[in-house]
């Protein structure tokens, strides 16, 4: 399934904040946007929050973004707003 995700990079603490009205998730990462290092802690938090190893999750689109399109295997839409809601 593919998800749009809104990030804050340079967060004091990472959190998956909810969804936005248009469905799009809202992270908060520590990592500044510098050679990916937020793209990277991106992925890592879905990974620790889903259950999932990090090879599961990728951003397909938007890497030097704030609005990404992130790809995860493994994932239904409705178990997606369960373990994240």
């Amino acid at each position: 399934m593919r998800i749009k995700v809104k990030a804050k990079t340079g967060a004091p603490r990472e959190a998956v904040n909810g969804f936005m009205e248009d469905g799009t998730l809202k992270l908060a990462v520590s990592a500044r946007p510098v050679r990916g290092a937020a793209n990277r802690a991106i992925v890592a938090l879905l990974a620790r929050r889903l259950g999932l190893s990090r090879g599961k999750i990728r951003i397909v689109s938007g890497e030097s973004s704030r609005t990404k399109l992130v790809e995860i295997d493994g994932l239904e839409p409705g178990q997606l707003k369960e373990a994240l809601g």
